[in-house]
């Protein structure tokens, strides 16, 4: 095992990809050893220091994430479903413990990612905040305690460029609540109502999204009882409280047993 944790940052070239470049760099222990981007990218072939504003590092971007995962030990990535489920394989294949913070996953790049964490460690979480780990784990307990009289809605607004609806945190907020009240969150969801929709079902877990500007991201979950309402929020004004949370995540994944964990996992909570 090297001294520094030898990092893959797949998607290097966006926002969040620059963004964790910028974080691994930074910390203590851990030193990126490999970047990727989309064939045809323009950044091919860049210092993916240069291209995340931290000066030159010495690794540059690459078009094969064959190529660049062979020798990782933990590779971090905040891209797409599908690209997901290929690094997942590729990570599994290499032993590199795998940080996933993609959101908008479907059934078939779950069951990869799945499959991956029979291989070795996986951190997969909606969100990678200390705070909205936090808010997960309340949310879960206040619908433990609150019970079935309160009716739960998750109230999210991102910028308008997220391609996704709701959001992957919160759905995560959603299948937290629907634990803590032990009922199945699909059966349960309201992902929107439009039109005349009649009263609200008893039990439902309902969602509203908002779109616009350049909201980092929000999220509340409301329980509304007969003569109060509890309302929980978090207000993220910054993306890199999310690098820093999965750059941490990969710290704590070094030298773990195979096996699919989650922010509360590195918290302890």
């Amino acid at each position: 095992m090297s001294e520094n944790m030898k990092t893959v940052i797949v998607g290097s070239g966006g926002r969040m990809g620059r963004m964790l470049v910028a974080q691994v760099h930074g910390t203590p222990g851990i030193a990126v050893c490999g970047a990727t981007e989309a064939k045809g990218s323009e950044l091919i072939g860049t210092d993916a220091g240069l291209a995340a504003g931290v000066g030159e590092i010495g690794v540059h971007i690459l078009d094969d994430p064959a190529a660049a995962i062979t020798h990782a030990e933990a590779v971090i990535d905040f891209t797409t479903p599908q690209a997901t489920a290929e690094h997942a394989r590729l990570a599994a294949q290499a032993g590199a413990a795998l940080i996933v913070g993609t959101t908008g996953i479907g059934a078939a790049e779950t069951e990869v990612i799945e499959k991956a964490a029979h291989h070795v460690p996986v951190v997969w979480a909606p969100n990678f905040s200390v705070g909205v780990t936090l808010l997960m784990a309340l949310t879960e307990q206040a619908a433990q305690i609150l019970g079935p009289e309160y009716d739960i809605e998750v109230v999210e607004m991102h910028h308008r460029q997220k391609v996704d609806a709701p959001s992957g945190t919160a759905l995560g907020l959603g299948r937290a609540a629907a634990k803590g009240r032990g009922v199945d969150h699909e059966a349960v969801k309201t992902a929107a109502r439009d039109g005349h929709t009649g009263p609200r079902n008893s039990g439902e877990i309902g969602y509203a999204v908002l779109r616009g500007g350049d909201v980092v991201g929000e999220h509340s979950v409301v329980f509304a009882g007969e003569g109060e309402r509890v309302e929980l929020t978090h207000k993220a004004g910054a993306r890199n409280l999310f690098a820093a949370g999965a750059v941490r995540a990969a710290l704590w994944a070094r030298g773990r047993k195979a096996g699919l964990y989650s922010m509360k996992d590195v918290l302890g909570l």
